[in-house]
């Protein structure tokens, strides 16, 4: 009876498993490349980054003349002089350290730039990636850029010009 059981179970798994799973393959890397107001955002978070970066690096050759400038003066300092200027160091590299934390820290504002540029155009993709699926039926789609597990693909699965398409970028 048991042997009955689990053989019924086996078959009806495996007819529900029999049909057929459709699947396709986008490479995101290629759709983002072709969408302009991601190529926009891009250039404009690279201007911001540039500009953010030179302003820490400014800062930190602050610290180090200030530093430098200590080691060649010390021999000529009292003690409360050095003890002033040494904090003096600290301080500059502190503010080093908190303005690259403001900028670049994980919710600084370069991640919150991003944020607010990237994530409707990311939105946007996705939705379009969703829309062609339901139309098309696939249940499951990889991102090949993504995956470093594919080996080969078959270009026919690759629905990524009709996302670019859906988009309204047709190729």
């Amino acid at each position: 009876m048991k042997k009955i059981v689990i053989a019924a179970i086996v078959a009806i798994c495996a007819t529900l498993g029999a049909n057929a799973q459709k699947f396709a393959l986008v490479d995101m890397d290629y759709i983002l490349r072709n969408v302009p107001a991601y190529e926009m955002a891009n250039e404009q978070l690279n201007q911001v980054s540039q500009r953010w970066e030179k302003e820490v690096t400014q800062l930190s050759k602050e610290a180090e003349t200030l530093y430098k400038n200590y080691q060649s003066e010390m021999v000529f300092l009292t003690d409360d002089q050095k003890k002033k200027r040494e904090e003096a160091i600290v301080a500059k590299e502190k503010e080093v350290t908190d303005t690259r934390y403001k900028y670049f820290g994980p919710e600084g504002e370069l991640y919150k730039k991003r944020q607010s540029l990237m994530k409707p155009i990311q939105e946007d993709v996705y939705n379009a990636v969703k829309t062609v699926s339901e139309e098309k039926g696939y249940q499951v789609i990889f991102d090949r850029a993504s995956s470093q597990s594919i080996v080969f693909a078959s270009p026919r699965i690759d629905i990524s010009n009709d996302v670019l398409a859906k988009l309204g970028y047709s190729k």
